[in-house]
Formats: structure tokens, C-alpha cells, sequence
């Protein structure tokens, strides 16, 4: 029992010393959301303190993500969440693809599935009140609006014709 022990604690030594790459970029990104398209503050506060962290390429890390594995988890959460959506690269997003993208956004906050759950039980400040989610919700329908207007082209039918 001893020996296994400490074959346990030397492989969690071990494992220490291999870190993911961080998530953090030294300035915001040519093709962020912010770069391209207006953002009221309101909404800007609000992607800062639920979305950012894990739909964009900087991310502020908590004291307990310099444990592994708990750093392994955070780093392969961090990678789904941009893979979904990645507000530092939205302006580099086709226009549908940037249109289906809101649609998800908008979705997310009338359906209340995002922020997660298991990242608002740690960070309880990302917890988006109904207005807060509202304010969001308009935004992303007026970019969707301003998107398929500037690019009749790919849009059959705009959410004004809907």
C-alpha cells in the first residue's frame, strides 16, 4: 500500500510540470467581435464576465488552474467553448457562419443554458441577470440584422422578412 502511495504522489509531482499552453494574447485580436461591429457597454461588460473566458483567446485564469490535471480540464473546456464560438475571431467567420453563430448566442441566453452551470457554481459574478441576458439578446439580433442586410447575397430571407 505504501509503495503504491507513493507511485501516486510521484505522479502527481510529475504531472505538474506539463502545462497546456495558456490562453492569453498580449492585445485584442484584428477579427474580435468589438474590432468589427458596435458593442454597448452594457453587453461589453457582460461577454467580459461570462463568455470571454472561454469564447475567446484570452482568458483570465483562477489560482487553482496552475493544479493539473484541473489545468488539462480547463484547457480542453476552453478549446470546445472557442471551437463553438470565439468572439476574438468572429470577424474572420463567413456571414452565415457569423449570422448561425448569434442565432446560438441568442439561443443560449433566452434558453439560459450559458453561462454553464459548472462555470457560474465557481464564478458566481458570471451569473447574467435577465436584463442583463436581454441586453444581449437585442444585440446579437440587431448584428444578425446588420449582417444579412450587408450581405443580401447569402440570405435568402432577412429576420425582417421572417
Amino acid at each position: 500500500m505504501k509503495k503504491v502511495l507513493i507511485a501516486i504522489l510521484l505522479i502527481l509531482v510529475a504531472i505538474q510540470f506539463i502545462r497546456p499552453t495558456p490562453n492569453v494574447s498580449a492585445e485584442m485580436s484584428l477579427n474580435d467581435v468589438e474590432e468589427h461591429y458596435y458593442v454597448p457597454e452594457g453587453v461589453k461588460i457582460s461577454l467580459d464576465k461570462a463568455c470571454r473566458d472561454c469564447h475567446s483567446s484570452n482568458t483570465r485564469y483562477p489560482w487553482y488552474s496552475q493544479i493539473q490535471p484541473v489545468a488539462w480540464w480547463l484547457n480542453s473546456h476552453i478549446e470546445d467553448g472557442k471551437k463553438h464560438f470565439n468572439l476574438s475571431e468572429f470577424a474572420a467567420y463567413s456571414p452565415k457562419k457569423a449570422d448561425h453563430k448569434l442565432e446560438e448566442l441568442i439561443e443560449s441566453q433566452t434558453d439560459h443554458w450559458m453561462p454553464l452551470e459548472s462555470y457560474t457554481f465557481i464564478h458566481s459574478e458570471a451569473k447574467l441577470t435577465e436584463t442583463e441576458r436581454q441586453e444581449m439578446i437585442d444585440w446579437a439580433t440587431a448584428l444578425r440584422r446588420e449582417i444579412q442586410k450587408s450581405h443580401p447575397e447569402e440570405f435568402g430571407k432577412t429576420l425582417e422578412q421572417q
